[in-house]
């Protein structure tokens, strides 16, 4: 293990979060917040020191899978515990298990918080708390390597995109990675403007505009308000934000193929129409189903399509009290749950690619039943997957399904309904951010221990880091020096 190469990737990470903090502080100290401004001078501080000697480690260049790994896991740790300082350091949250949940809720855009009173946080705490979305909906490594030259060769940039970005799969949309990167940050940035420009359209104050369009495209849920997006009373910026939480929960890869007009290629892929589909069906079944509850029908259609959005793409927003839903609506949120987004989107959740591979892997096996002799592959967008990529979506779900059952487990010891339990689990590790009972659109996670908010924080970087890495993190001969091969004497050869 290369760690003092692990060592410089976390010190440049830490150095940009430093960056990132100045915006928020200045902004306390333009709202004359004494308190919330020192807080992040002192973060920033000790960000930057920490981080500059970290990054100047001399180390070998080269990455292999186990460093791109444990840089990618150790990083988004260590990224979460320099964020929650400015938290912990102006008082607005005493407790720093409380600053660490709230703070790994931000960057792995959850949405998952233990406020019960957002409103009465700093202006400087509620932008850094929403401009924690934004910076984790992308990836925090992805942007290192648009900004930061890399070894040329090394691997590096490959080995930290496969280890940070969400999906079965990574592939390549121009002929490097960084500028694939790059490339995929301009079109994040424009769509976050857009939105920000729609929304003060809709008279949306500046700073709200800002927040909610950084919540929206890290599809991640923290609001500046108690009510989230069912404090404005606008149909409009309502759909405004519903519509641009569908298009956040896209494959940034279609995007892409869009702006290079490869139409074809973009009307082909399956997942986009699968995901476009179930967004669709749900809309209408829980606009039906919820109909009797609301004297407007288009009011309740629009519920329940903004609800259908924020919850597949596991944004979290709310614009009504859903837990008070008929049990059809319920249920069928919670299956959005577990469906997710698409793969190389800022949404969270198994993944809808994933699911289309899992459907087609279990009918070509239910047909090689009957004709054991024919040869079948699993196929999407009309070409041939892997067998290793259908190994890896296989060995997904059975660890996505095993963490499901210990966090489970060990959250119950707080002795809260099985509801309360199992939705905050799923909520958690799909970075949604609300569940049902205790946890629902108008309750929070406060009352859960000390000891449930460090495994739920932990759900949230297993849902985040799509469990490989983090589970890296708790394998013993990950950590075990590889051999090296040793010549035999005799022959002359490498063993």
């Amino acid at each position: 293990m290369n760690f003092r190469l692990i060592l410089r990737y976390i010190g440049y990470i830490v150095l940009m979060e430093g960056a990132f903090m100045i915006p928020a502080m200045l902004i306390s100290l333009f709202c004359d917040e004494r308190a919330s401004w020192v807080a992040f001078l002192a973060a920033i501080i000790l960000s930057v020191v920490i981080g500059f000697f970290l990054s100047r480690l001399r180390a070998d260049d080269t990455m292999h899978a186990r460093e791109g790994f444990a840089t990618v896991a150790l990083g988004w740790i260590v990224l979460s515990f320099f964020g929650a300082l400015p938290f912990f350091f102006s008082g607005a949250i005493p407790s720093f298990i409380d600053c660490w949940f709230e703070t790994v809720s931000g960057f792995t855009t959850t949405g998952a918080s233990i406020l019960p009173e957002v409103e009465s946080l700093s202006y400087g705490l509620l932008y850094w708390r929403c401009f924690t979305h934004w910076l984790g909906g992308m990836g925090v490594l992805v942007f290192v390597m648009a900004v930061i030259p890399l070894a040329k060769g090394s691997g590096n940039t490959y080995q930290l995109m496969r280890a940070e970005s969400p999906g079965p799969s990574v592939g390549k949309l121009t002929p490097t990675i960084r500028s694939m990167s790059r490339r995929l940050y301009e079109i994040y940035v424009a769509m976050t403007l857009l939105e920000i420009l729609l929304l003060l359209a809709g008279e949306m104050p500046l700073f709200e505009a800002v927040t909610h369009s950084f919540a929206t495209a890290g599809t991640g849920g923290f609001s500046v308000k108690n009510l989230s997006i069912g404090a404005y009373d606008s149909a409009y910026l309502q759909l405004v934000i519903a519509v641009f939480m569908a298009l956040f929960g896209v494959n940034f890869g279609v995007y892409y193929l869009l702006l290079t007009r490869q139409f074809r290629a973009v009307w082909k892929n399956e997942e986009v129409r699968v995901y476009g589909l179930i967004m669709l069906g749900a809309t209408l079944l829980i606009g039906i189903n919820i109909l009797p509850q609301y004297e407007n029908g288009g009011r309740a259609f629009l519920d329940s399509f903004f609800q259908v959005s924020s919850i597949m793409t596991t944004t979290g927003f709310s614009t009504a009290n859903f837990d008070m839903w008929p049990e059809l609506s319920r249920f069928l949120l919670v299956v959005l749950m577990l469906v997710g987004a698409c793969a190389s989107s800022t949404g969270g959740g198994i993944k809808v690619s994933r699911l289309i591979i899992l459907f087609k892997h279990l009918k070509n096996e239910m047909g090689a039943m009957l004709r054991p002799h024919s040869v079948r592959s699993v196929r999407v967008d009309g070409k041939k997957t892997d067998n290793g990529v259908v190994r890896a979506t296989t060995a997904f779900l059975v660890a996505y399904v095993f963490i499901c059952v210990i966090s489970m487990g060990l959250v119950a010891l707080d002795n809260f309904s099985q509801e309360t339990t199992v939705t905050a689990v799923l909520a958690c590790l799909n970075n949604i951010g609300p569940g049902l009972d205790l946890v629902g659109p108008m309750g929070n996670f406060s009352s859960f221990s000390g000891f449930s908010k460090f495994i739920l924080s932990l759900d949230m970087l297993f849902g985040r880091l799509e469990i490989f890495p983090m589970l890296f993190l708790f394998t013993p001969a990950a950590w075990k020096k590889a051999k090296r091969p040793r010549k035999n004497r005799m022959m002359g050869t490498l063993e």
